[in-house]
């Protein structure tokens, strides 16, 4: 990006519900828990429908990608998707080659709904695997089995122009064979681009309450390393902590964000990131469905509104910028905080005293050690 380029503008659409909350998730999802689904969609539409209507931000740029996360996507149907993608062609117009990716969970998996996400326009998608073996498919309690997350990768690799598999390693009592099979899997199935989470146990999910026996942070590492192995050998980049694609494959949504990008957030607890007249805004929807939906109803969009200051800037701006392999030039830092980079020359000096970060030509990236230590590399940079 050079000073004459906009700052790219995407949108995320959240839809927080799934068949089965994962005792690992600590994402803003929630159980059906016999509610009506179709009655759900219609009623959480007419209210996304109604916020972008409303969403008042810099029209002027047209909409880079679209992202459908969730919960389970999936569970909707393509005419729901065909509505809202309209509605923000409208409202903002599309680039020509815009990103439309929807996230799906293969337990949930309608075929024909597959023909449909294509039909309207979706034209990559992300396919929640987390492991093809039965016994840690279990364990994590996924709603699908080994054949129907295979199943759900060669239909998607049909109908796609790209598909990413979402696979996790370090779970409990993981073994370096059952992970390099299903890495062996995912290649085998043709994926352009894999993300490898590493399972980490959170506040407020079922695993913290009750902790699984999970392999410690030397046999992590062990695992970690058979994951880049393997995956580079296959000629994928790993271009993001825990991303891994194809050149050319990269997911364009995922790198706004670690570019410091902004982005409209549709749904409850979406966030939105807009930048303006040399600051930044953020803005936050409420993160409970039922009051989002009684929010927008009620003509009011926002949980949090507040503008960000030095600290925030410089923070945030690492913490995504240094997800990245290759980092950040010095000159995108400048021109997406607006601060020079001398506002953080004590800390980049801390960064590489400890040999977490590297300096050429302008450009600052995160070492092998820094990758491997990211939470501790982004807490140098962390003020007050």
């Amino acid at each position: 990006m050079t000073k004459k380029d906009p700052i790219p503008l995407s949108v995320y659409i959240h839809i927080p519900w799934c068949i089965h909350k994962c005792p690992y998730c600590d994402f803003n999802s929630h159980e059906f828990k016999g509610q009506d689904i179709k009655n759900n969609e219609v009623i959480y539409t007419n209210a996304l429908i109604k916020q972008i209507e409303n969403f008042n931000f810099d029209s002027q740029r047209p909409i880079h990608s679209i992202f459908f996360g969730g919960g389970t996507p999936s569970l909707f149907s393509p005419a729901t998707f065909e509505k809202i993608i309209g509605k923000i062609k409208d409202k903002y117009g599309l680039k020509e080659d815009c990103e439309i990716t929807i996230e799906a969970n293969p337990g949930t998996i309608d075929k024909q709904y597959f023909y449909g996400y294509r039909d309207v326009g979706i034209n990559r998608i992300s396919l929640g695997i987390q492991s093809f073996n039965e016994k840690h498919l279990k364990n994590l309690e996924r709603i699908h089995n080994q054949k129907e997350a295979i199943e759900a990768a060669n239909l998607a690799i049909k109908l796609f122009n790209e598909v990413n598999i979402d696979l996790m390693f370090a779970l409990p009592g993981q073994t370096k064979l059952e992970l390099n099979n299903d890495i062996k899997m995912a290649l085998d199935i043709g994926s352009s681009h894999i993300s490898y989470y590493h399972l980490t146990i959170e506040p407020n999910t079922f695993f913290f309450k009750h902790p699984p026996d999970i392999p410690d942070q030397d046999k992590s590492a062990e695992l970690s390393d058979l994951v880049s192995e393997k995956l580079k050998y296959a000629n994928f980049k790993h271009y993001e902590t825990s991303a891994y694609a194809e050149i050319g494959s990269q997911c364009r949504h995922n790198l706004n964000y670690w570019n410091f990008g902004d982005y409209l957030g549709i749904g409850a607890g979406a966030h939105t990131k807009i930048t303006s007249k040399k600051s930044i805004r953020r803005y936050a929807c409420h993160k409970n469905p039922k009051y989002y939906i009684s929010a927008i109803n009620g003509n009011n969009y926002f949980d949090e509104n507040r503008l960000l200051t030095t600290n925030d800037s410089v923070f945030e701006f690492m913490m995504n910028s240094l997800r990245l392999n290759d980092g950040f030039d010095i000159n995108s830092f400048e021109e997406k905080t607006f601060l020079p980079i001398s506002e953080i020359k004590k800390e980049l000096s801390v960064a590489k005293e400890k040999r977490l970060i590297t300096e050429i030509n302008g450009r600052i990236k995160p070492t092998i050690l820094g990758q491997r230590y990211l939470n501790e590399l982004l807490q140098i940079f962390l003020r007050g």
